[in-house]
């Protein structure tokens, strides 16, 4: 594999994974106020701290090529159930952005998950 795709491989996992890492992090302050936000999608409150774990894990696996397959179609799934139930509001163009945002990462894991970590991962050491 020549090295634009070695290192194109780890840099689109850097770039996808960031995103989940950063969210996860930073709902680390607030877990109480997330709570209740998730509670204003219906999702129960007592979820919070799963979620959080969950993005900041899932981020970190994705990250390092670890379980790409199964990570990264979990990330797709997520993106596109947060979607759903936080960000489909027809009538609110920026919330429809956003939607639309959640729909396109779902695809990038979607790609991720079909082609691979790349060598540079966890996987590829494992021989996945």
């Amino acid at each position: 594999m020549n090295s634009l795709n070695t290192y194109g491989a780890l840099l689109a996992r850097v770039f996808m994974a960031a995103i989940f890492i950063i969210a996860g992090l930073g709902k680390l302050g607030d877990v109480q106020g997330f709570a209740g936000y998730m509670a204003s999608g219906g999702v129960p409150a007592f979820l919070a701290w799963p979620v959080i774990l969950f993005e900041i894990l899932g981020g970190l696996a994705l990250l390092l090529g670890f379980q790409t397959f199964i990570v990264a179609l979990a990330l797709a799934g997520f993106s596109l159930l947060s979607g759903l139930l936080y960000h489909f509001v027809p009538a609110d163009q920026m919330q429809m952005t956003i939607f639309f945002k959640n729909v396109a990462m779902a695809g990038g894991y979607i790609a991720i998950a079909l082609l691979g970590a790349g060598p540079l991962s966890i996987d590829a050491k494992r021989g996945k």
